[in-house]
């Protein structure tokens, strides 16, 4: 067995390791928000089309503009 055979080995569980971290904090982040809302969107069945990404967001924003709530930033 040579040497870069074992090290090889090792990437795979950090790169799965390093893929869940950025999973993790663009989650905390919001970052997942529109996909999620589009997950919503299928499973509730709405008749309408989902909005856009770019309309999406403007309406989060104006959303959390109007409402304010305890938020970090």
């Amino acid at each position: 067995m040579s040497a870069g055979a074992g090290f090889g080995g090792l990437l795979h569980p950090v790169a799965q390791a390093l893929r869940g971290l950025a999973k993790y904090l663009q989650g905390v982040m919001g970052a997942d928000a529109y996909r999620k809302y589009l997950e919503h969107h299928a499973a509730a069945g709405h008749g309408t089309p989902p909005m856009d990404e770019r309309a999406f967001w403007r309406d989060r924003t104006d959303r959390q503009d109007t409402n304010p709530q305890g938020r970090c930033c």
